[in-house]
């Protein structure tokens, strides 16, 4: 594994942990101003700039301290010069919803740009298989 591979591992894998723990800063830290969110919930044509990915978290916060719980399942990194993408599958999901259906992770793409030595992420894709 590269050390871009390591690095950005690294990030995802606290941001993963920033949105379980509610701490909007660390999830939004490590993200271009002009990043460009697909999300579950609405609006479907995504959410685009940094204030407004802030703005759609704190929602998830308040269902997540119901008991839901946000983990990386499996996690995949390729890395260029100055641009990446990862895909992962998350378990997240309250106790009832994972116990229904066990098998069902959330998928994630994630696209990256390297900037001044450091990755940021500037595009996030968070869905759910249909049925």
């Amino acid at each position: 594994m590269s050390d871009d591979e390591t690095q950005i591992r690294g990030l995802i894998t606290r941001w993963a942990e920033a949105v379980h723990r509610g701490d909007l800063d660390g999830v939004a830290a490590a993200h271009t101003e002009d990043v460009v969110l697909f999300d579950v919930p609405p609006p479907h044509d995504g959410v685009r700039g940094l204030a407004a990915y802030r703005e759609v978290w704190p929602p998830f916060f308040v269902w997540q301290a119901e008991g839901a719980c946000f983990e990386i399942d499996s996690l995949d990194v390729t890395a260029g010069t100055d641009v990446a993408f990862a895909h992962a599958l998350l378990r997240c999901g309250t106790p009832a919803e994972l116990a229904e259906h066990p098998a069902r992770r959330l998928r994630l793409t994630i696209g990256l740009r390297k900037r001044d030595g450091r990755w940021l992420i500037a595009h996030e894709h968070h869905s759910f298989p249909h049925g």
